[in-house]
């Protein structure tokens, strides 16, 4: 009998324990999001939020305390925490919770170029007519990456003290200490808890700090803030002076990014920290996959919502997936910057037996001594590999008795996710000498191969091939990478630049605007390659170079709001290359749209005067919300305050956004703007206009007059269907006075009719 209950109890422990293993094995880490700050000392959030996790864990206060990871409690409210999908729901469901949602992690987007947009000066950046050294006054903040202190292009010699405003602190980790932070690199903080909660944190290759291994950080911040580094060069290619774009700014470092990527839980910890530390403008080169989801769903939504009610810019990358609706961070509230590339490329010469010469991307510094067979690399196929399948050079594809001492061509899938440095390294463990890469997508990123090789778009390896197949004996020379300046049409639309429309809003115009991000050196992580400055790729790129432009605004206009900034750089923008030709998208070469370049591409000469603002505040943005669906009690969830939907908007198009997108015109539908006067007080603004085609437009009045600065003007923009169309249409309105410009894209889609058929 003794043995038996022995045996009951033997099991029911195991039941227990299985049980009990089971329970933590299948919870994961949530971000609960309670909205704005409610005015609670920080102290008693903290109490608060173990409360409710202990309501949840029966009560055990050790258990919640166990399950917390961070509370969210400086700039909005919420906490991170292990809970199953049950423990969520039930917190889901509990008084003043917005949302609760997985720690998704997020993806990194990832010089000459301030010249190629007319800023000059080796330290201030000064644009003509206006003094910037206010912006040793301007503190950014990049959520990212990382930092390496110790670049040149992070100096802070002869930078006056740290502004007294700045809250932040300099947090010591690995391989960083006090000294690691200076009067340019004002503070550092690292995040982490979010990712070893999700990943293996024992295989961790970065340093346990704010200092950088990646180099994707140091590389961002430099761009929009570097010091002035007298030659800066990638291995002796684009050699020169180089410097950012407010270098005399202060950074602040947010390492919330680490070897897979950026988890939800810590870039809002991130966000939290930056608002009370003082930041003016957020850098953030990163976001969803696309479609987004909610925008209090997501993490970078979120943050840059409270952000911008505390009067901070958040600036963010659109996404590199390079398809049509598949931008990304489209919130109306923070700014949203594609991929152009600049007048300057990196490429190696391919010379055929015929002495026909070809030019594709490449940083290959190597060189071929003597002309060598060229072959398709299908030709060299290996075991079971078909030779469709060797054409792209996959591992372990190529006969190396068919590849040795040969220049294959290789092939690039589009969609392809695979590493073109890789290829080169296929081929050259293969015997090869050399590469020449087709890249299906015609994406124009220049690759450090491994052998000396160069990326040619789909066109150019047509031909390639053709003689290939028609000669006898074909032969190619591959030259060594050079810089090459002036190239023409500049800027184009970087293929990878991701595309409008607005797949959650599309009312709301994303990309905002369009900034360089093709081939861009800047500051390295020597941890990674041993390598001061490199060359990058991506709208990871083209963000800091907003950055750095709205941070020069800030510092000649320190009271102007984030949205006025935003304002000032989309109406400023030209849809005109260098050539004052419209502006071309690669590869197809097709003329751009507003949904591959918003307002168009920066001018930063223009945008300190642009005449005009379309500027927004809290309660525009909660209008806004109401328009799109939340009721007032989600509304005061989000703002913690009594915000009512009195105010709400007909549509999402009402917002006051510098530019207007109506997605479904079914006939006529008219939408008010209100512009404040930045520029001269007594002036007088006649509106121009291009229609879209089959669209009617006009502006009433045609005519604003001024008599004052900060003085505000509603207009009413009507829209009516005049012809059949299909798709959207495209046209803009221009208030123009003696001194200034100030564009606004219109975009628009009439509405089937109900018959099916368009209007």
């Amino acid at each position: 009998m003794a043995s038996i209950s022995w045996c009951c109890l033997f099991c029911l422990f195991l039941a227990v324990f299985v049980a009990q293993v089971g329970f933590c094995s299948s919870s994961k880490v949530y971000v609960v999001y309670m909205g704005g700050k409610s005015g609670d000392d920080p102290d008693d959030v903290l109490s608060q939020n173990h409360h409710m996790l202990a309501s949840v864990h029966g009560g055990s206060v050790e258990q919640a305390q166990a399950s917390h990871l961070y509370s969210y409690r400086h700039g909005f409210e919420g906490f991170a925490a292990k809970l199953t999908d049950e423990q969520a729901s039930q917190i889901a469901k509990m008084p003043g919770v917005v949302s609760v949602f997985p720690n998704l992690k997020r993806k990194l987007h990832t010089t000459h170029s301030w010249d190629f947009m007319g800023l000059v000066g080796e330290e201030t950046m000064e644009i003509p007519g206006h003094s910037t050294k206010n912006q040793v006054n301007v503190i950014i903040g990049f959520i990212d990456t990382g930092i390496w202190p110790e670049s040149p292009s992070f100096s802070d010699a002869d930078m006056p003290p740290v502004p007294p405003r700045w809250r932040g602190k300099c947090q010591l980790g690995e391989a960083f200490n006090a000294s690691s932070c200076n009067r340019k690199v004002i503070g550092a903080r690292y995040y982490m808890s979010g990712y070893e909660a999700e990943e293996d944190s024992s295989r961790i290759m970065s340093f346990r700090s704010p200092r950088d291994s990646s180099g994707h950080g140091s590389h961002t911040a430099s761009i929009a803030a570097g010091r002035y580094v007298t030659n800066m060069n990638y291995k002796g290619l684009a050699a020169g002076g180089a410097r950012g774009g407010a270098p005399m700014a202060r950074i602040a470092v947010y390492k919330t990014c680490w070897e897979s990527g950026c988890y939800d839980v810590d870039l809002l910890a991130a966000f939290d920290d930056a608002i009370r530390d003082g930041v003016h403008i957020l850098s953030v080169s990163l976001g969803p996959d696309a479609p987004q989801g909610d925008y209090f769903n997501d993490a970078i939504s979120i943050g840059s919502f409270h952000a911008a009610s505390r009067g901070v810019l958040v600036v963010a990358s659109v996404g590199n997936a390079g398809t049509r609706g598949s931008a990304t961070n489209l919130a109306p509230w923070m700014m949203t910057v594609g991929a152009s590339s600049m007048d300057r490329d990196f490429a190696s010469d391919i010379v055929l037996g015929n002495a026909t010469k070809f030019m594709g991307e490449s940083l290959s510094l190597s060189e071929m001594n003597a002309s060598a067979r060229i072959i398709y690399a299908s030709e060299a196929h290996a075991g079971y590999f078909t030779p469709y399948q060797s054409s792209y050079c996959l591992d372990g594809s190529l006969n190396v008795t068919k590849a040795r001492g040969k220049v294959l061509v290789c092939r690039h899938a589009e969609s392809s996710s695979e590493s073109k440095l890789a290829k080169s390294k296929i081929v050259k463990e293969a015997g090869g000498v050399g590469m020449v890469l087709i890249d299906e997508a015609d994406k124009d990123v220049a690759i450090p191969f491994a052998i000396p090789s160069a990326v040619v778009g789909r066109e150019m390896g047509r031909k390639i091939l053709s003689y290939i197949n028609n000669t006898r004996k074909p032969m190619s020379k591959i030259s060594r990478a050079k810089t090459v300046l002036g190239s023409q049409p500049a800027p184009r639309i970087a293929s990878f630049s991701s595309k409008g429309p607005n797949s959650l809003t599309p009312e709301i115009l994303k990309p905002d605007v369009a900034a360089p991000g093709l081939n861009i050196l800047a500051a390295w992580s020597p941890a990674d390659g041993k390598m001061q400055f490199n060359i990058l790729s991506g709208t990871s790129m083209s963000c800091p170079h907003i950055t750095g432009v709205a941070t020069l605004i800030k510092a000649v206009h320190p009271s102007w709001s984030p949205s006025a900034i935003k304002s000032a750089i989309m109406t400023t923008a030209t849809i005109l290359d260098k050539r004052d030709k419209p502006i071309r998208v690669d590869p197809e070469g097709r003329m751009a749209n507003a949904f591959d370049y918003g307002s168009g591409f920066v001018d930063p000469k223009r945008v300190l005067d642009p005449g005009l603002v379309y500027d927004a505040h809290s309660v525009d943005y909660k209008a806004f919300l109401c328009s799109i669906g939340y009721d007032e009690k989600s509304l005061r969830l989000v703002t913690r305050d009594n915000s009512t939907c009195d105010q709400t908007f007909t549509a999402a198009s009402s917002l006051n956004y510098p530019s207007i997108t109506i997605p479904n015109l079914k006939d006529s539908f008219s939408v008010t703007r209100t512009v404040t006067n930045v520029g001269r007080a007594r002036s007088v603004y006649k509106a121009v206009v291009s229609n879209p085609a089959g669209i009617n437009v006009t502006v009433v009045p045609k005519q604003l007059i001024f008599n004052r600065y900060g003085q505000k003007i509603k207009f009413t923009v009507n829209f009516k269907v005049a012809a059949p169309s299909k798709g959207y249409a495209f046209g803009f309105l221009t208030w123009r006075s003696a001194d200034a410009r100030v564009t606004s894209p219109l975009v628009v889609r009439a509405a089937p009719s109900p018959m099916g058929l368009m209007r």
